[in-house]
């Protein structure tokens, strides 16, 4: 009688046991698979995960497949939010009016950050903290960048990606200050001798391939421009080849200050640009770091540890004669 039992309950037990629990799930949601940027945030998420095995937790990373897709990012948000496991999100908000929306309508009752870019202030509510970074100051330091090699000033244009995305908008407000010496100028009409020319800003939807005709474009109607203002990296890490077929040509001018670029991101083979001179200079961000923060930061805010808002991440800057020492190991 008692081996019967001492069966039964074994088996019981082992009924009851069923398959090992599903981790909670700490989601990054980023703008698009198909952006090296966002795949750097993707292996700093995936060596959390390696160094902690034993978690209860999870760094899940997931996105549209394509950068452009505002919708499909809005959606991937929104069907996470319904998944029992997520106990957590992080997003990088490509259209960040539509991704604010989202949560306002989902309601979640988990914590909320944003990562890479922010959402917009007046929606900053809807989110616990922003960890990235400090995009007004590296649009400032690409600015300063330009006002050096041109002092007297010039003709500007600025490529820009998502005219929704708050991260570029606040780049390029930031080296607009820099250039002008005031704050907040929605363009440039001679403030501190910097003219934008007419169809600047370029808004390129993070396509490297698109900026790199648009800058083409803009230099054919304007053979006497002075700077480029790049507030990604995209037409450099996204089209190397025909960046290159398009600046090789003005590498003396670019040498000696005569035509002026700062861009945004050290990623892919902007440095090896920079190395070549085709560029003036690059205030790159650090996006594994980034990546590998998240999710203890997602982790303090669901055990209601203090938080500072925002959490920024450091800024490598590279010129051609800083290639060598320009990136933090």
């Amino acid at each position: 009688m008692r081996k019967t039992l001492l069966l039964a309950a074994v088996a019981a037990m082992a009924l009851g046991a069923g398959p090992a629990l599903a981790k909670k799930q700490l989601v990054i949601v980023v703008k698009g698979l198909d952006n090296p940027f966002f795949e750097a945030i993707h292996q700093g998420c995936e060596k959390w995960n390696k160094e902690n095995a034993s978690s209860e937790y999870e760094c899940f990373y997931t996105g549209p497949a394509s950068t452009s897709d505002e919708a499909g990012e809005a959606q991937i948000v929104q069907d996470m939010l319904s998944k029992a496991d997520t106990v957590a999100m992080a997003i990088s908000p490509s259209n960040a009016p539509l991704i604010a929306q989202t949560i306002k309508t989902a309601n979640p009752t988990i914590p909320i950050m944003t990562l890479d870019a922010d959402l917009s202030k007046e929606d900053a509510a809807l989110r616990k903290t922003y960890l990235g970074t400090d995009n007004y100051l590296m649009g400032h330091k690409i600015g300063e960048y330009i006002k050096k090699g041109k002092p007297n000033g010039g003709t500007i244009c600025t490529i820009e990606g998502n005219p929704a995305a708050d991260n570029i908008l606040r780049r390029a407000q930031g080296m607009r200050d820099a250039l002008s010496g005031k704050e907040g100028l929605a363009a440039l009409a001679g403030e501190g001798g910097w003219t934008e020319v007419a169809g600047c800003p370029v808004f390129t939807n993070d396509d490297g391939a698109k900026g790199v005709q648009a800058m083409t474009d803009i230099l054919a109607a304007n053979p006497k421009l002075d700077a480029f203002g790049i507030m990604g990296g995209w037409p450099l890490f996204g089209a190397p080849q025909p960046y290159r077929d398009l600046f090789g040509p003005l590498k003396d001018r670019i040498a000696s200050n005569d035509f002026v670029i700062g861009a945004a991101d050290t990623i892919g083979d902007e440095v090896a640009i920079a190395g070549d001179g085709l560029v003036t200079a690059l205030v790159g961000q650090r996006p594994f770091e980034m990546g590998y923060k998240a999710p203890s930061v997602m982790i303090d805010l669901i055990e209601g540890k203090p938080v500072a808002d925002p959490v920024f991440t450091g800024l490598d800057e590279c010129t051609k004669d800083t290639v060598d020492t320009c990136i933090q190991k």
